[in-house]
């Protein structure tokens, strides 16, 4: 159905059974968010229309999308053995012991479920991001791309767009340092041993004030927290990040975001390459004065 001018308010409902639709059709229109009025999703059987309104309605919703939409992901790319999403922040990678519902891993699962019922697409863990973190993450659809996909991945190519406390200084410069752990999980630089890891990181400064920093920064390795254990022993610590020297918090997130991903195709072999903007509220930062 192309796009139609309301002539006279009425009731969505009411319009719709005076084209056709069974009410049946009318409410899966609804919930799978087919319907849009003045580039707006409507989401309730009473919505009022007024005349000049601009109806329309994608004739083959998705099932299951309202799901994603629900925690904010976003589907960047998908085929038969690959799986890129951008993740809000605030939501973790796959389950821990103390969460196992708010998670990516989870509400993917729900929505190829509410897709296909009869044959969902299944998804297998190739990497993950911090809970607050947000950015690009890649999920395989079966055990071979997966194995592929982890075996190439410390030569994918992973950008991250990091605000931070302080400025740098030095423009740009590589971090290198032997991450430990300790039993309450925190990470920390230590002396080389059995026990650490080494960690590489790459940043340059996009965009700097008195107070603070908008970085790019580049995995060379792929440690646990190594970019925000790095930036604060660098006395730069991430706006937000508290639990590694933060003072601020000003967005109520870490202002940390993975804006570039980079990676062979498990089947094709071809490089992908997928980008996600900068979120809005990183852009407010430097203008910011504590």
């Amino acid at each position: 159905m192309k796009p139609v001018r309301v002539k006279t308010a009425s009731g969505l409902v009411d319009l719709l059974l005076g084209f056709g639709y069974s009410k049946t059709k009318i409410r899966q229109l609804i919930k799978h968010r087919a319907i849009s009025v003045n580039g707006r999703l409507v989401i309730g059987h009473d919505h009022r229309l007024l005349a000049g309104d601009i109806l329309d309605m994608n004739s083959k919703p998705q099932p299951g999308k309202e799901i994603l939409e629900q925690y904010g992901i976003a589907v960047i790319h998908e085929d038969d053995a690959v799986l890129v999403i951008d993740k809000p922040s605030g939501l973790l990678t796959i389950a821990t012991e103390t969460e196992k519902k708010e998670t990516v891993y989870y509400v993917l699962n729900a929505f190829f479920k509410e897709r296909n019922a009869a044959r969902p697409d299944r998804i297998y863990i190739v990497h993950r991001l911090d809970r607050e973190t947000s950015g690009l993450i890649v999920f395989a659809k079966n055990e071979g791309a997966k194995r592929k996909l982890q075996d190439a991945w410390n030569s994918a190519g992973k950008k991250y767009y990091a605000v931070v406390e302080g400025v740098p200084e030095k423009p740009e410069g590589k971090m290198e340092s032997w991450l430990n752990e300790t039993k309450a999980f925190k990470v920390y630089s230590g002396a080389a041993s059995e026990q650490t890891k080494l960690a590489v990181t790459r940043y340059k400064v996009l965009k700097a004030d008195k107070t603070h920093a908008l970085l790019e920064v580049v995995l060379e390795t792929g440690r646990k927290h190594q970019i925000r254990v790095q930036l604060s022993d660098m006395g730069c610590p991430v706006i937000g990040d508290k639990k590694y020297g933060a003072l601020t918090n000003p967005i109520r997130r870490i202002a940390l975001h993975a804006f570039s991903l980079s990676f062979p195709h498990p089947v094709t072999k071809e490089v992908m390459q997928f980008t996600s903007p900068i979120p809005k509220s990183f852009s407010s930062l430097l203008s910011r004065r504590p």
